[in-house]
């Protein structure tokens, strides 16, 4: 259904089924929906015949918003796989309803970095930003999209008509308003999330060290979303913490204290001073179950910004208090993507 440059004068509502509807640069001048009609149009009594169509699919696929004030454009139960959003004003005011249809991540398994995808929702100038980054081959016309790479453009190859990351950022900016503004938190997490990677790739307008930071915030915690990873480098750094410290951090034994004074000759009062060795490094046997038991008690301390008041070696007290920084953050972030997935 081809809508370029229509008009719609008054409120409109299009209901649709096994359909695909190009709304490029048409003038919304008043509430417009497009709908996925859920069972057969109806003539009088009887739905209309629909043999011919058996096979395909019933949806209703949206190609482009480009040009479109979105202001006043409700999509309902649509299919944005193949959907442009680039160049549309107040993208952030578009209202999406039912079941919103968008393009995921390429699934399984890769022989590159990284390995494989978080699942999440994208939009489609992200896949053809990628699709040409990567170096892919478009499909032969008229041959449906593979499922594993990144989706192609139609017009793949051509850099200059190919959506930047800064032109992307915008797109997801926009989207996260408007699904945040639906009170849709956990639906705005994917834009969230794919309006960061595009400034993490953007290297016209993102500068190199804010692009350090944003690696380093993907590395650890997908941007504060991804709480697996954050429990993942958590259990990481534990591990290590503890293994240096049965290496290094705890004395071959604990120091005892000693009393030391000197009682006058001719009686009278005695002043005692209390002092205690200075730990000593491990010289034997150093992963023992009584060093472990002591090392994950200064680790589990140092995770909630404790001190375990375990007796150290100079090198241990660095230890701790490198655990004591770094871990009760990945905790932090950990528990901050847990929170934005389940907030409403």
């Amino acid at each position: 259904m081809i809508c370029r440059q229509t008009r719609f004068e008054s409120t409109t509502t299009l209901r649709l089924r096994y359909a695909a509807v190009d709304l490029r640069d048409a003038l919304l001048s008043a509430p417009t929906a497009i709908t996925a009609h859920a069972a057969p149009f109806q003539l009088v009594d009887n739905p209309i015949p629909e043999d011919l169509l058996s096979g395909h699919s019933p949806t209703v696929k949206v190609t482009s918003v480009q040009g479109v004030d979105a202001a006043h454009l409700v999509l309902t139960d649509t299919d944005l796989t193949d959907c442009r959003f680039t160049g549309a004003f107040h993208l952030d005011q578009i209202r999406f309803e039912g079941r919103t249809v968008l393009p995921p991540v390429p699934a399984g398994l890769r022989f590159r970095w990284p390995i494989w995808w978080s699942p999440r929702r994208t939009v489609a100038e992200e896949h053809h930003w990628r699709a040409q980054k990567a170096g892919q081959t478009a499909p032969a016309p008229g041959l449906p999209q593979p499922a594993r790479p990144w989706r192609t453009g139609p017009h793949h190859g051509d850099l200059a008509r190919t959506p930047d990351p800064e032109d992307v950022v915008a797109v997801y900016r926009q989207l996260r308003k408007a699904f945040e503004d639906s009170k849709n938190e956990p639906g705005a997490a994917d834009f969230y999330y794919g309006e960061m990677e595009m400034r993490r790739h953007d290297r016209a307008d993102t500068p190199r060290g804010e692009r350090g930071l944003l690696h380093a915030y993907w590395l650890l915690s997908g941007y504060g979303l991804r709480a697996s990873r954050a429990l993942f480098w958590l259990s990481l750094a534990m591990l290590t913490t503890i293994l240096l410290l049965m290496g290094f951090g705890l004395p071959q034994h604990s120091p005892a204290q000693e009393a030391t004074g000197f009682v006058p000759a001719g009686g009278g009062r005695t002043t005692f001073t209390i002092d205690k060795d200075d730990p000593q490094n491990p010289t034997g046997n150093r992963f023992t179950g009584e060093r472990f038991d002591k090392a994950l008690t200064a680790t589990l301390n140092s995770v909630v910004f404790r001190s375990s008041g375990q007796d150290l070696t100079t090198a241990g007290t660095y230890i701790e208090m490198t655990s004591r920084l770094l871990e009760p953050a990945l905790l932090a972030l950990a528990v901050l993507a847990i929170r934005g997935r389940i907030k409403r």
